[in-house]
Parts: structure tokens; sequence; C-alpha cells
């Protein structure tokens, strides 16, 4: 993979994730037919989800889009419940060549709102509601969320070096041109000439959003799978 000039690949590795997830957890099956079996199973999983009524207003799927995203939910995670190490088997098994561990560990914790330690259908549906079906403030708030780890509200340059490096260990050496032991730290720096507008050494989710905004590929990349559902 082409990594030149993609100053904001965390981004679009982001979106990527989340679309391989779900085909992971078979999520796309068009072909589920909406039952009463299937609202009954809603009401008695272990970790009991929200009404169907209640996810349709909160997040932008349909009735019958929820259904078909529990039905591959419950598949894979049958006690309606995901833990970090189940997340991180995952995302494993789509970068075989790498070390997915801490990028799966950063985005864990973007998706586990409530900081619970598990990630519920409800959590699973919001996060992917946004992602797939957000908009473009959204999204962004979405991406500025996974990238500023202690949630102070701010993006400094560990941060974003320690997710840069997540992304190019799970990556692996499968990458054209073969990057180099401070790739990350490059890509770091670019960051932040382009995001930094006052200089003061963080990022804020003002200058985030606005720097992204004028980012044609970003923005471009914010809109690749809205229907995947």
């Amino acid at each position: 993979m082409n990594l030149e000039g993609l100053e904001m690949i965390a981004v679009l590795v982001m979106i990527v994730l989340f679309v391989k997830a779900l085909e992971q957890f078979g999520l796309v099956d068009s072909g589920f037919e909406d039952s009463v079996e299937d609202e009954i199973e809603l009401a008695t999983v272990r970790h009991r989800p929200e009404a169907l009524e209640l996810l349709e207003a909160q997040s932008k799927f349909t009735k019958k889009e929820l259904q078909i995203l529990y039905r591959g939910f419950k598949n894979e995670c049958p006690t309606g419940v995901v833990n970090e190490e189940t997340f991180k088997v995952i995302y494993s098994q789509f970068f075989p060549q790498g070390d997915s561990t801490t990028y799966a560990h950063f985005l864990f914790n973007a998706f586990d709102t409530d900081h619970n330690g598990c990630v519920s259908f409800e959590d699973f549906v919001m996060g992917l509601s946004i992602l797939l079906r957000g908009t473009v403030q959204e999204k962004l708030n979405w991406a500025f969320n996974l990238y500023d780890i202690n949630k102070d509200g701010c993006i400094t340059k560990e941060e974003m070096l320690d997710i840069m490096k997540a992304i190019y260990d799970m990556m692996g050496k499968c990458t054209y041109p073969v990057l180099r032991d401070d790739a990350p730290k490059q890509h770091v720096e670019t960051f932040f000439q382009k995001m930094d507008k006052n200089k003061d050494g963080v990022v804020t989710i003002d200058e985030f959003i606005e720097s992204c905004q004028k980012d044609e590929n970003i923005m471009r990349s914010m809109q690749l799978f809205e229907n995947v559902i």
C-alpha cells in the first residue's frame, strides 16, 4: 500500500476497519427477513439492548437495518457485549502481517463510550451510525475523540504519535514504498503543521475540524461508505 501523501491515514484506516467489521459480523446480509422471532431475541438476550424503536430514534438506521445488524452482532457475541480481548481478536484477523493490538485498544475505547470495559449492541450501533450515516461534523468529532487518548479536549504530539505507531504496527511491513522507522514521527509533524493553527503544541477540536473540512481527500474519505448498509 502506497502511503505517500496520506498524512491523515488514521482517518482512512478507521473507516475501512469499520467496513471490515461489518463483513466480519455478517452485517451486510441483505437477505435477512424482518420477523417476530428476532424482536423476541432482542428482548431476551443476556445483555438486554434498548427497544428497537428507541434505537431507531437515536440512530440513523431503520428498524430492518437494526435487525440485520443485530443478527450479525448476536452471531458473534451471544452475550450481547464485546470485551476488549474479543475486539482485538476480530481486528487481528484483518491484519495478520502486523500487530493490531494497540490500535484495536484505542478503537475499543472510542466505542466504549461509557467506559465500562465492554461494547454493547447499542454502543456498536451508535458508533456505526455516526461513521456510516453521520454528518461530516459528527464523523470528525468521533475521529477527534479517538485521537484524544486522555480525553482532555486536545490532541498532543505524543497522543498522535501513539496512534500513528499503532497504525504502522498494524499494517506491518507490507507497504510500498517500504516505510522508514521515522515515518510515524514525520506524519505527526505534518499533521501538526496543518492542524495546529496557533502553534501552541496541541490541536483543539475546532482546529481539527476546520483543517479536515479544508482537505478534499479527508472529505472524500468521509463519504466512502455511507451506503454500505
